[in-house]
């Protein structure tokens, strides 16, 4: 995840191969889009009180209506310089104006709220040549277009009923009331919500229907219980939060015979990009490859020419004051693509693409080489999946995977512009097994402020903050962690699961089978070789797994041919080592360890809470969890959606010591409602 040091780092590094290619040329249309500030997703606003109710609720509930519909906008294409027109399916809400950019409204509650959502499912009946429909029996086959729920990702809450339950389908002129209870413990940070429809997930998330979902906290540490990070971070004086959903929306314009419209290399031979005319409206209407040539809708980022999106925005340029300290919580809201970003400087004054400008995909390496320096940029992060981290890291990188969150403290002690990238991954790192290009995500512009190159450095201005902050009791403690390498113990959630704790383990291994008719996504209960090997795609009437309630166990994870991001509900999991099944003596997750190609995104990982966690061919995943508070079925899964809905999926259930229910002992015809 993190690479470490003092020296300058080149971005040469982070370059496969040398682009020949054109430089920038003038034309089109200016965009209302490019070249902006990207403002945060919308708070998605509470509604007044039910009049079928007479008293009026607590001031902890929180009640909101949300729809999903088509919406009608524009995404900026730096190919043509110009907006394309599209139309997709995104979340929405009352009183407002459809949004001309896709993004989904901001959730934000606290510790301790009931959060109330009536989720509106406002999309047409009618589907598609593509889509099997709601009622299709091929459940790992995509279908079910416009079939949706809510997963609140991240979340520690009820995962059955009203809850955080993705195993029900919200089917079109359909409205269901959610009710999330977030305990008055849980951790404060950055989750997210999306679509969960299996069948589905892939189409809809890949339309852009993916939301922040943002706990705050107020909780100050004490001598015996700890606090949120909020609190700190709150009293530092130029502190900006920031709120960034990282999307890639995959839409294509189709020809009269709804095949995609593309652009060929000069060989004839290749897809270079999807391309779409002036009078074209473009969409997200199936997973399949129709175009002939090898690149369907969800396997096929790499070669669209399409940019990676933040808060809807294409190629944003962040406005920053000099040595101001901004929280950036990131969210990689994508289908299946690893990003990893850095900064480096600029080697002009103003390199950013102007609207109107040209910039295709394939010209991005050249346009890099030519304008952004070798010199990578520190920041420091503080939260890995919405939870605060023992200590900060201090890095120059770090790499997202689908359905990561990140906190960092973002500063630039230097005036002048920068360039946002997204670099490059070894195939080993990447999803889909294949080695990324360089790409260009934003520019950053900092303006000179002597006023803040006073206040110090990040640690200077946290422990100023901390004097002004902490309680008397434990404010000299937390002054001198942050003095030690910005250290955070008294600011974390969860406490390490020691060996006693365990009553039990778990073994899994993500796998493709190659089969005569087409590749099979499964998962298996043991690890790759092991005797009784046996990996099944997903079976909504199988339960796979039973977990007992108040216990602990250990997770073995690997993945066998390609790497997958493992994902889990309900209850997040400690990273106790990663290794290479060829090194198997050497942890790799350690702080300061060198893995294989100098990839970076173990090393740093150890003793690590997160809840979803990329696993790479050949190595082996020791993580610990706990079963806590909550019981009822929900899942695990590939976090490459299109993986997940192909069926990379498997049932759990969290039940009581001894427990009998009908529904976590053994299968039904349908146990989870989902046809």
């Amino acid at each position: 995840m993190f690479t470490r040091g003092t020296k300058t780092l080149s971005l040469r590094a982070f370059v496969l191969g040398t682009a020949a290619a054109t430089a920038l040329m003038a034309a089109g249309t200016a965009s209302a889009q490019s070249n902006k500030d990207p403002a945060d997703p919308p708070k998605l606003k509470e509604k007044g009180a039910n009049p079928q109710h007479p008293f009026a609720p607590h001031s902890k509930e929180i009640k909101l209506d949300l729809n999903i519909e088509y919406v009608d906008g524009v995404i900026y294409n730096p190919r043509t310089g110009v907006d394309d027109k599209v139309r997709l399916r995104g979340y929405t809400q009352d009183g407002l104006p459809l949004p001309e950019r896709f993004v989904s409204p901001s959730l934000e509650a606290h510790p301790g709220d009931t959060v109330r959502i009536a989720l509106n499912n406002k999309l047409p009946q009618t589907t598609t040549a593509y889509d099997a429909g709601c009622a299709s029996t091929e459940h790992n086959t995509p279908h079910c277009f416009n079939g949706t729920n809510l997963h609140f990702h991240g979340l520690n809450v009820n995962p059955s009923g009203n809850g955080d339950n993705v195993l029900l389908s919200i089917n079109p002129g359909v409205q269901f009331e959610y009710e999330i209870a977030i305990a008055p413990e849980h951790p404060a940070g950055t989750f997210w919500y999306h679509t969960h429809r299996h069948g589905s997930t892939a189409l809809q998330v890949g339309s852009g229907m993916a939301g922040p979902l943002i706990i705050k906290g107020d909780r100050v540490p004490t001598p015996t219980a700890n606090g949120d990070l909020d609190v700190l971070l709150a009293g530092v004086r130029t502190m900006k939060e920031r709120t960034l959903v990282f999307q890639q929306i995959q839409y294509g314009c189709f020809d009269q015979n709804q095949n995609y419209k593309y652009i060929l290399n000069q060989a004839g031979t290749a897809v270079r990009a999807w391309t779409c005319d002036p009078t074209d409206v473009g969409g997200i209407e199936t997973y399949q490859d129709n175009n002939g040539l090898g690149f369907g809708t969800f396997s096929s980022w790499g070669q669209s020419g399409r940019y990676t999106s933040i808060n809807g925005y294409v190629l944003p340029t962040f406005q920053m004051k000099q040595n101001a300290v901004e929280r950036w919580r990131m969210i990689h809201g994508g289908v299946r693509d690893t990003i990893r970003v850095i900064f480096v400087a600029a080697n002009a004054p103003s390199v950013d693409p102007r609207p109107g400008e040209q910039l295709a995909a394939e010209s991005m390496e050249a346009f890099i080489q030519a304008n952004c320096s070798f010199s990578t940029q520190f920041f420091d992060v503080v939260a890995a999946d919405g939870l605060t981290l023992k200590k900060a890291i201090h890095t120059r990188n770090v790499t997202m995977q689908p359905g990561y969150r990140w906190d960092a403290l973002v500063s630039f002690p230097n005036a002048g512009e920068y360039c946002m990238l997204d670099a490059t991954s070894q195939a080993t790192e990447s999803v889909g097994g294949l080695p990324s290009g360089i790409r260009l995500l934003g520019f950053v512009k900092v303006t000179p402020d002597q006023d803040n190159v006073q206040r110090g450095t990040v640690t200077e201005q946290l422990v100023d903050a901390a004097k002004g902050t902490m309680p008397a009791n434990v404010r000299d403690a937390v002054v001198a962690d942050l003095n030690n390498g910005l250290t955070l113990s008294r600011f974390t959630p969860h406490q390490t699961i020691a060996q006693s704790e365990l009553s039990g383990g778990q073994q899994l291994t993500f796998d493709i089978l190659n089969s005569s008719t087409a590749p099979e996504f499964t998962v298996a209960n043991q690890l790759f070789g092991s005797p009784g090997y046996n990996p099944q795609p997903y079976n909504p009437a199988r339960l796979d797994r039973k977990l007992t309630l108040g216990t602990a166990e250990e997770w073995k994870l690997t993945a066998n041919g390609a790497g997958h991001p493992f994902h889990i509900h309900v209850n997040p999991f400690e990273i106790v080592s990663i290794v290479r099944n060829a090194n198997p003596s050497v942890d790799v997750s350690a702080p300061g360890a060198v893995d294989q190609f100098n990839d970076p995104q173990y090393p740093g990982l150890k003793g690590m809470w997160k809840d979803t966690l990329w696993i790479k061919p050949g190595y082996t995943v020791t993580v610990r969890t706990r079963y806590e508070r909550y019981i009822g079925d929900f899942v695990l899964h590939c976090h490459i959606l299109d993986h997940e809905d192909a069926g990379m999926m498997q049932n759990l259930a969290i039940v009581l010591p001894g427990g009998t229910s009908a529904s976590v002992n053994g299968p039904l015809a349908d146990p989870h409602g989902i046809h």
